[in-house]
């Protein structure tokens, strides 16, 4: 049997009733300004619309009596497509990665199934540790805690332990988280890896003429003598006196 491959499925029909498809007696009218009209029949408030070459719209189908508003339905409903759209484009989609262990693991299997869990944790995706026992291997289950502990240790500075080590069974499963990132550092704040900017001195610059302090003692003055005279002067001889 062949398969088609068009999708002929019919296409979703708007189920917002406008206009005609209002079948109740009467309504809540909001008009054209957002303003409340109060209560109308139904058959008024489509008039009402009809001469602001607008169109009447069911908002709130589960009121008693329904709640509708006079606007232009064809830029409504694209209003809420977009919203619709950015609603979607913000939300996160996180998918769950499973990797498989033996509790007996050779250390180069080891290292190849960390880097895949290094890869999906950059990813922003969870990781589903499964650790498988056999035979007698499940009574050690100390050695499937101790090799996941290991593993959430060596990636700990890409995820964290979301749910610790379980015995399901034969099989020893533990879930990682990646850790959120941090927001960008905000304006004025330096980044991870730059050298912080100089910081702004708010006191001003001391002035480098600033003049010296004068001393409170006073200077000696020129005429005097800088130091004593090592010996007193004696006195000058006086002269003979003239002969009588």
């Amino acid at each position: 049997m062949a398969v088609s491959r068009f999708d002929r499925r019919p296409p979703e029909r708007d189920l917002t009733r406008i206009n005609e498809r209002i079948s109740v007696p009467e309504v809540r009218l909001i008009d054209e300004n957002g303003e409340q009209a109060g209560v109308k029949p139904t058959q008024e408030a489509l008039e009402y619309a009809r001469e602001h070459d607008l169109d009447l719209v069911e908002v709130a189908p589960n009121s008693k009596p329904p709640v509708c508003r006079v606007l232009d339905y064809s830029k409504y409903k694209y209003e809420q497509e977009q919203k619709a759209k950015a609603a979607r484009k913000h939300q996160k989609q996180v998918n769950v990665r499973e990797i498989k262990l033996r509790p007996k693991i050779a250390d180069n299997d080891y290292e190849t199934k960390k880097n895949h869990v290094v890869r999906f944790l950059e990813g922003d995706d969870r990781v589903k540790v499964t650790i498988m026992f056999r035979g007698r291997e499940q009574t050690h289950p100390e050695r499937g805690v101790a090799l996941l502990m290991r593993l959430a240790e060596d990636v700990s500075e890409l995820g964290v332990i979301d749910q610790r080590p379980i015995q399901d069974g034969r099989n020893m499963t533990m879930l990682l988280s990646p850790i959120p990132k941090k927001v960008e550092a905000k304006d004025g704040e330096a980044k991870e890896g730059e050298a912080p900017a100089a910081p702004v001195a708010d006191e001003p610059t001391p002035v480098a003429d600033e003049p010296t302090p004068v001393a409170d003692e006073p200077r000696p003055a020129a005429d005097e003598p800088t130091s004593a005279p090592d010996a007193a002067a004696e006195p000058p001889a006086k002269a003979d006196s003239p002969a009588s």
